[in-house]
């Protein structure tokens, strides 16, 4: 049964169970009045001329029966009227209501303009319509940039006005026979009707809604700013547009998908949609979704890099580096992984994860190699997260001063007040806390010289131009007297070759690591490693020597 024989018959059965409406029950009383108004004819052609015969005097009285029955008619017909006049006036003021309520059902409450489902209806007509023209439709996906940090740093209220405003400059941009919808939340969608051979036009049409939003939007003593990312579908891209809604909505999700295209290219912008952006939101679905099975099943490994001390050689540490190893697509960097972890919320869980697996890992190395962990920008939004590193540390048994975590210059400029406290309390449990990645963002000295850092590490990016370029050497040289006046030990990574490594012991003491030491392995090829230089626990060399001692006991024994 398709969906519109299903409404027929829907549609059927109520009005078969329904009472009779206002306008039904009028055309009974109405009734009533017209036979009273009959009978009023006949009885009045009887008793009338009998009256006013009696008036003059000519005659007696007419019968008293037919009197009464006469004025019984007149006030039949007076009630009646009456009652029909009422219920027509109650009939009017409930069509009346009726029709507001179906016009503010189709309408946003909050800005005025269409909502989902009205706007889905109203673009299934324009497209139907479409094939008796030579026009195209272009549907506008729009979505607000970082809006929620409207809401959390100006409140709800603030929201609103925003959203409000953002659909009254949008509507001021229309065309004739342009319309517009909020679908939810900071989304809207408008489309617009353009000439297949001039599509030009909707792209200024685009470059005018993203200058005019970003326009501050006034509130109390603050303005708001705010930006957005479009993304854009044409007509010409659907196949079939004799579906109704259904049409609709395919052109809007081909919006939807450029509009996400937009953000990954870096927000307030738009672009048209492509068929290989469909591909990669897949791709991306699948990712997700492999991400969070990934978690359950335990396919996130911590796999570890060597940390070197340069001037003797001498292995000190291990920074963990996730891996995920997924039996669909093999070894998958963090690259890959993480930046879609952080934005679908479940970097803190898998870290969490990480590090515990890491602790269990570590208690097997030597008591004195270092463990270094990197944090994501987005577990240190969560006041919550060095407690619950410290309950990491206390249900593993893992010292605290055999750890250094790593947080980046990112982390710095959200808020520096709960990242300086998060740091202090770490530090003063006895975990190390490292700067990464420094020189790449916009850390200043007061920055520095206010937060306990206990060391800075180089990002590659410096040090890879040490093997080529002069002015390398110069902003690494700088670092290091920075580093120097700070107090702070230096990391460099990212050394790749003898060239990088002979630069570096050069200018001074330091910790190194890249892949001219090895390439980051899992646990296992780490204890081989360890095992071959005498750098493994003493409780695990005691069982070492057990296995070797028994094994031998056995051969002679043979």
């Amino acid at each position: 049964m398709t969906a519109k024989t299903a409404k027929t018959h829907e549609d059927r059965r109520t009005q078969a169970g329904r009472k009779p409406a206002p306008r039904e029950r009028d055309f009974v009383t109405l009734g009533i009045a017209f036979a009273a108004i009959i009978l009023f004819v006949g009885t009045a052609g009887v008793v009338l001329p009998d009256l006013i015969k009696a008036w003059t005097g000519k005659e007696a009285s007419p019968d008293t029966a037919l009197t009464n029955a006469l004025l019984l008619n007149i006030a039949l017909i007076l009630l009646g009227w009456q009652r029909y006049k009422a219920l027509s006036d109650e009939l009017d003021t409930r069509r009346a209501s009726e029709e507001e309520a179906r016009r503010l059902a189709d309408l946003d409450h909050l800005t005025g303009c269409h909502n989902r489902r009205s706007f889905t209806t109203a673009l299934g007509d324009l497209l139907n319509d479409l094939e008796r023209r030579e026009q195209a439709l272009a549907a506008i996906a729009v979505d607000l940039d970082n809006f929620k940090q409207v809401n959390d740093l100006h409140g709800h209220q603030a929201g609103d006005e925003v959203l409000r405003t953002t659909a009254a400059r949008i509507q001021r941009l229309l065309p004739d026979g342009g319309i517009l919808a909020r679908l939810g939340g900071d989304e809207f969608v408008c489309v617009v009707p353009y000439h297949p051979q001039v599509p030009d036009r909707v792209d200024q049409l685009a470059t005018r809604m993203i200058e005019q939003v970003a326009r501050p939007v006034p509130y109390g003593d603050s303005p708001v700013d705010v930006t957005m990312s479009i993304g854009i579908a044409s007509s010409t891209q659907i196949e079939d547009m004799r579906h109704g809604t259904t049409s609709a909505q395919k052109l809007m999700h081909k919006a939807d998908i450029a509009m996400y295209h937009a953000k990954k290219q870096g927000k307030n912008r738009f672009y048209w949609f492509e068929p290989p952006m469909e591909n990669e939101l897949r791709f991306r679905n699948e990712l997700e979704a492999g991400i969070r099975k990934g978690i359950a099943n335990g396919e996130f490994r911590p796999y570890y890099e060597q940390q070197v001390d340069l001037e003797s050689g001498k292995l000190v540490g291990f920074e963990m580096l996730a891996r995920w190893e997924s039996p669909e697509m093999g070894v998958v960097g963090p690259d890959i992984f993480i930046p879609i972890a952080e934005e679908i919320g479940v970097i803190g869980e898998m870290s969490e994860a990480l590090i515990a697996r890491a602790f269990e890992d570590a208690k097997e190395w030597d008591s004195q190699l270092t463990l270094a962990v990197n944090i994501s920008p987005v577990q240190m939004r969560d006041p919550w997260f060095a407690q619950k590193l410290l309950k990491l540390l206390v249900r593993h048994n893992f010292p605290a001063n055999r750890l250094d975590i790593e947080i980046t210059e990112s982390c710095l400029h959200e808020n520096v007040g709960m990242v300086r406290s998060m740091i202090s309390s770490l530090r003063n449990q006895g975990v190390g806390v490292s700067l990464d990645d420094f020189g790449t963002g916009y850390s200043s000295l007061s920055q520095l010289r206010s937060l306990p850092f206990d060391r800075l590490k180089i990002d590659r990016t410096f040090i890879s131009e040490l093997k080529q370029e002069e002015h390398g050497e110069k902003l690494v040289d700088a670092i290091l007297a920075m580093s120097d006046g700070l107090k702070l030990p230096v990391t460099a990574e990212g050394i790749e070759n003898e060239v990088v490594l002979e630069a570096l012991k050069r200018m001074g003491k330091m910790k190194g690591q890249g892949y001219h030491y090895g390439r980051p392995e899992p646990a296992g090829l780490v204890l081989e490693r360890l095992s071959r230089q005498d750098l493994l626990a003493k409780d695990k060399l005691d069982n070492v020597t057990e296995v070797d001692f028994t094994a031998q006991g056995s051969k002679r024994a043979g």
